[in-house]
């Protein structure tokens, strides 16, 4: 894959330049979740914590193989102090051992947490910005209670974030004594879910979980619609893209979902915590790429920066970019967040807990006239 330099040249600094490498599935199945997060980090400035930057980025297609090999390149021959990415759960599992052979921190866009539990081998080294789906699943599950959902048929990619989910729906859920009374499964890539999608209805239950990310969520939602399902359909945090509203049209209004703020910015309360953060970053972002344009994902690429920014400012004080100690320094900087207001929440990071974020990073919102939108509890 081909290398861009994102960012031009900025003043010269008194130590050696900090590089940060990114993964990012710009093309393939993933591409709505990464294009949004790449045009987010085309707004970061040109240094960090004062020190130019050099942002090198790779495109994986969507494809773990890919992102393992970009990765590789980044730390072997780009020689960067920094992973950010990838941004779709099974690449950023494969990714767990190149960065941990290179004693490289790795930010990564995904939701599952899976990349980041237990803190221990390879995973001391990953660090997420997305809210956990034990998070996601816990506001999910509390607001199902509240409306009487008690049974639920759930449908879920045939990967690691489906695995996540079912994991962490199946928790949520027999904490609140709701029932998941069918468990369908499906590919990124299937251009039919139809029998899937009879056995749900076949199951007769109050809700259906749809367990994916981006705009291939929309085929089982679709295919429920057809079929004439009318329960009330939820998502997962992975939807929150321009293009599955788009994709989806009819068939996806009224969705209810769990997300964190930037996507429902204009609609938060104002005593929300990050909803002045989230408001700044959707003004900015939508000034340059157009109204109805931001995503979580673009959220979290935005988040990222202030992350390193916090950082990279005490690592300096440690050893310089370039080195081994600097990047030992960086990610042990990296499990010191306190109070950091993002656009997508409050980070607080510890040696156990590489996310950072409570409940303070999790909303529900819904589909409302082609828009996101916050719901109340």
């Amino acid at each position: 894959m081909a290398t861009a330099a994102l960012i031009a040249a900025a003043a010269p600094s008194a130590h050696a330049d900090l590089k940060v490498g990114i993964d990012l599935s710009s093309t393939g199945p993933a591409a709505a979740i990464g294009i949004t997060s790449k045009n987010a980090m085309l707004m970061w400035p040109a240094t960090i914590a004062g020190q130019k930057t050099d942002y090198v980025v790779l495109d994986d297609g969507s494809d773990p193989g890919v992102a393992v090999r970009n990765i590789r390149k980044l730390i072997d021959e780009n020689h960067v102090d920094v992973i950010v990415g990838p941004n779709i759960t099974p690449a950023a599992l494969a990714a767990l051992d190149p960065v941990s052979e290179g004693k490289t921190p790795m930010i990564t866009l995904v939701g599952s947490g899976s990349v980041v539990e237990p803190q221990e081998g390879a995973r001391v080294w990953a660090f997420k910005m997305a809210q956990t789906d034990a998070a996601m699943a816990d506001v999910m599950t509390r607001y199902m209670a509240a409306h009487n959902v008690k049974t639920v048929g759930f449908i879920g990619f045939a990967d690691s974030y489906g695995d996540s989910w079912l994991k962490e729906f199946t928790k949520a859920a027999g904490a609140r004594h709701i029932e998941i009374v069918a468990t369908e499964r499906y590919n990124r890539t299937d251009a039919s879910v139809t029998g899937q999608v009879l056995k749900l209805i076949a199951a007769k239950p109050d809700a259906v979980l749809i367990a994916g990310a981006g705009t291939p969520s929309v085929l089982p939602q679709r295919t429920l619609a057809g079929y004439g399902y009318k329960g009330a359909i939820y998502q997962t945090h992975g939807i929150a893209t321009p293009e599955f509203i788009k994709l989806g049209g009819k068939d996806v209004e009224g969705t209810l979902f769990p997300t964190q703020p930037v996507v429902v910015a204009r609609t938060l309360p104002a005593d929300q915590p990050a909803q002045k953060a989230a408001l700044a970053f959707v003004d900015a972002y939508e000034a340059k790429y157009g109204a109805g344009t931001v995503t979580q994902f673009a959220g979290d690429a935005a988040g990222v920066y202030a992350r390193l920014q916090d950082a990279v400012a005490h690592a300096l004080k440690t050893a310089q970019p370039g080195t081994e100690a600097f990047r030992i320094a960086l990610r042990g900087e990296l499990e010191h967040a306190h109070e950091l207001v993002v656009p997508n929440g409050v980070v607080n990071t510890s040696a156990t807990d590489h996310v950072g974020l409570d409940q303070r990073a999790s909303v529900m919102g819904t589909i409302r006239g082609g828009k996101f939108v916050y719901l109340a509890q």
